[in-house]
């Protein structure tokens, strides 16, 4: 017995001490929820080698699949602070991994909002990277979208737009001040996955899946899931108690949009969105539904970030090196929202 309480006195000394930043967690885990069965029929059986100098097996593409499901991890801090679980959704041709660490490394909102005190919950979409995506002769109208290099520098507003991008780093222009990582841009682009053009309604379906499970909650989208959450939110407003909109690209509907009376609306946009036509339509297209929210009786608010102070941002601003800051603005709001313990 000595000895077993000597070994457990070294092993408890070798522990490292837990610092007053670190993760603590009462659970994390992942599930996937939604989702149907699609039936396939009178395609042609093959014979394949699964494993190379394995023996040959049949494939058959008939019969029934699941599809269209989606997937979400979720960490559950020890010390919870926010009242409702938060989830984070991301935008087109991307996965969770947007809020997880930055492409230079740093850590992403996902840690920085676990810290703060949030059940945090993050989804990879319908067609997205861990929720998978269908076969050809399921999605049968639409063939998936690649981006190139060129496309995510020069749209997102990290170079200055059209022709700033160069395969040669030194010759790429960026923006004044921008805080784009852009030195770890190789490992942006690593983050990016195809996408389809007409899956908007079973995107949708997974998210209403999701809210199913999990909410009542406060919703951060960014993106192409901005029009996403805000439509699922005008169809289930009692499951939303506030919503973080990050640079949508899109919105809701005007003429539902008092559906949101009762579910305070926050939306953000990073710098030199007026000189963009694209960002400054979508920004336009905010400014319209926030105004059909209000009018409704809502609450709507927009953040143009260098108006407050924080300048250089891009699409990507919770990989931006400033992406700490934001974090604490969308926290202060919602803070004053009532939504934190």
């Amino acid at each position: 017995m000595r000895r077993i309480l000597i070994g457990l006195a070294f092993a408890l000394i070798a522990l490292p001490a837990l610092a007053e930043d670190d993760i603590v967690l009462r659970g994390m885990g992942s599930f996937h929820t939604g989702g149907r069965i699609a039936e396939v029929s009178g395609k042609q059986v093959k014979d394949i080698q699964r494993v190379p100098g394995g023996p040959v097996s049949k494939l058959d593409p008939n019969g029934q699949f699941m599809v269209e499901q989606m997937y979400t991890q979720y960490f559950l801090p020890k010390n919870r602070k926010g009242k409702y679980p938060l989830l984070l959704w991301h935008g087109g041709g991307l996965t969770g991994v947007t809020y997880e660490s930055t492409p230079d490394g740093r850590e992403g909102w996902m840690n920085m909002f676990i810290r703060k005190g949030w059940d945090t919950y993050v989804s990879d979409a319908v067609e997205r990277g861990r929720s998978g995506f269908a076969s050809p002769d399921v999605w049968q109208n639409d063939a998936p979208i690649f981006l190139n290099f060129q496309d995510p520098y020069e749209r997102f507003r990290m170079g200055a737009g059209e022709g700033s991008w160069n395969a040669d780093p030194a010759k790429r222009k960026l923006l004044p001040g921008n805080q784009f990582p852009v030195e770890a841009y190789d490992n942006y682009m690593r983050q990016s996955v195809p996408r389809w053009l007409s899956t908007d309604a079973a995107i949708m379906r997974g998210y209403e899946s999701l809210i199913e499970k999990v909410c009542p909650c406060v919703l951060l989208v960014h993106s192409q899931s901005g029009g996403f959450g805000l439509k699922v939110a005008e169809l289930h407003p009692d499951k939303f108690k506030a919503i973080v909109a990050v640079e949508p690209a899109g919105a809701g509907n005007l003429d539902k949009a008092a559906a949101l009376k009762d579910v305070p609306v926050l939306t953000i946009f990073g710098d030199y969105v007026d000189e963009h036509p694209r960002w400054a339509a979508y920004k336009k297209t905010a400014i319209a539904y926030g105004n059909a929210v209000k009018a409704g009786g809502g609450s709507f608010e927009l953040v143009m970030l260098p108006e407050i102070g924080i300048k250089g941002n891009s699409h990507m601003m919770m990989q931006d090196k400033n992406n700490a800051a934001i974090a604490d603005v969308i926290q202060k709001w919602l803070v004053a929202r009532g939504m934190v313990d």
